[in-house]
């Protein structure tokens, strides 16, 4: 029989029926893609199988994009990578994004209800490889959008380092309209994907008047709501759970309801209009992240300096602490110029290098207090600082400073909603 990928075929295997798609395969197994979305693998030798729809049949029909209704705000949509649209490819088995204005429509057709939409690809990568040159080809990307008349942005981003990216944009851009993240635990060929559900909800943000750089993903695991976070206070808490963001010592700035994409919020925000829109999108990616460890040595500071770094961030214990061994190394790095941040493993509460006798000699050696910023954002804002000045006694004036919502007053470590 003359079958070729993307087929769809009926498989009968003893008393049972399967009907699919065929996939590729780099064994002798035959796969087929079930209407579940779930793939299921036979053994050849063991089956009959019998040609349904030819794969040319399938795809003779052209999908016809859907119109944009010309009286609804207009959103541009940035792929860095994301999945907000994607499909299987028959040929190679893989899911693959499409990041045109009617790819996307055609795909999440709940999209045409919100908003119109521009599109294009920034970059297309995974998001462990991003970078802070990335960082401020996006800034810069968005800038120019919202200067020609978005009222609204959604970038697609990979979840593993989304949280890096939307913390360099908050200290970068000054918007005067919603930037939204959004990305995908799972894949659209999975039946549990989250793309739909994430993107629609984004898109209900971007259209809001809620003018902050935010990511917005599933709040629990259900389909129910997705939860708006601050782009500076939000971190993957799981590595495959549909809820794996969350907001770390604040609550979220609000949730969307997935059935009627209607926003309620929990805390203040900047309305749109609000900012001017401003760019600074300088960036020295020479700062080092370093993660405290009972016994580790402080050489670790002085290979970093030696490399060139001009910044480092250490994520201590407890409060904000290091051994009393790393004090002398630091004060040297202080004492060359190099501003060093501390900040807490702890992730929920503050530091404060001030109750115990090693965070006052912490002090007395120059560290500057992280406050309650996530070691991630702290390391962001200290490569953004670093980007706007050299001068030391500026630099340390503004990692203490609140810009753009990365340090509260107060700390909220849990919430319900």
């Amino acid at each position: 029989m003359d079958l070729e990928v993307g087929d769809t075929v009926k498989v009968v295997r003893k008393n049972s029926v399967y009907e699919g798609v065929l996939m590729p395969t780099t064994t002798k197994n035959t796969v087929i893609k079930l209407d579940n979305g779930y793939n299921v693998g036979f053994d050849t030798g063991k089956i009959q199988i019998e040609l349904l729809k030819k794969a040319n049949a399938s795809k003779s029909k052209k999908e016809t994009p859907r119109g944009q209704k010309q009286n609804l705000p207009l959103v541009s949509i940035l792929s860095t990578g994301g999945t907000i649209a994607s499909r299987v490819d028959y040929r190679t088995g893989a899911v693959t994004s499409q990041f045109t204005a009617e790819d996307i429509l055609n795909a999440i057709p709940e999209l045409s209800e919100i908003a119109r939409y521009n599109s294009s690809a920034i970059y297309t990568i995974l998001s462990e490889n991003m970078h802070p040159d990335n960082w401020i080809k996006l800034a810069q990307a968005v800038h120019e959008e919202i200067k020609n008349g978005a009222e609204g942005i959604i970038i697609t981003h990979g979840t593993d380092t989304m949280a890096y990216t939307a913390a360099a944009l908050s200290f970068m851009i000054q918007t005067p309209v919603p930037i939204v993240l959004v990305g995908s635990q799972r894949s659209a060929d999975r039946p549990s994907s989250d793309n739909a559900m994430n993107a629609i909800c984004a898109s209900a943000v971007a259209t809001s008047d809620i003018a902050e750089v935010c990511v917005v993903m599933h709040a629990t695991t259900s389909d129910d709501f997705c939860h708006i976070h601050r782009g500076v206070k939000v971190r993957k808490m799981h590595t495959s759970r549909r809820d794996a963001f969350k907001s770390v010592n604040t609550l979220p700035i609000g949730r969307v309801n997935y059935k009627d994409r209607s926003i309620t919020t929990f805390t203040t925000y900047k309305k749109r209009g609000e900012s001017e829109l401003s760019l600074k999108a300088s960036l020295d990616p020479e700062v080092a992240l370093i993660k405290y460890t009972a016994g580790a040595s402080p050489e670790i500071i002085d290979l970093y300096i030696n490399a060139g770094y001009r910044g480092i961030v250490i994520e201590g214990t407890g409060l904000g602490h290091v051994s009393s061994t790393w004090i002398p190394t630091i004060k040297r790095a202080t004492g060359n110029g190099v501003p060093v941040v501390i900040t807490s493993q702890c992730l929920n509460g503050r530091v404060c290098d001030r109750v115990y006798d090693t965070g006052r000699d912490m002090l007395k050696a120059g560290v500057i207090e992280g406050e309650d910023m996530l070691p991630e954002v702290a390391l962001v804002k200290l490569m953004w600082t670093l980007g706007q000045t050299q001068d030391y006694e500026k630099i340390c004036k503004i990692m203490i400073e609140n810009l753009a919502g990365e340090i509260t007053p107060c700390t909220t470590t849990s919430f319900q909603a």
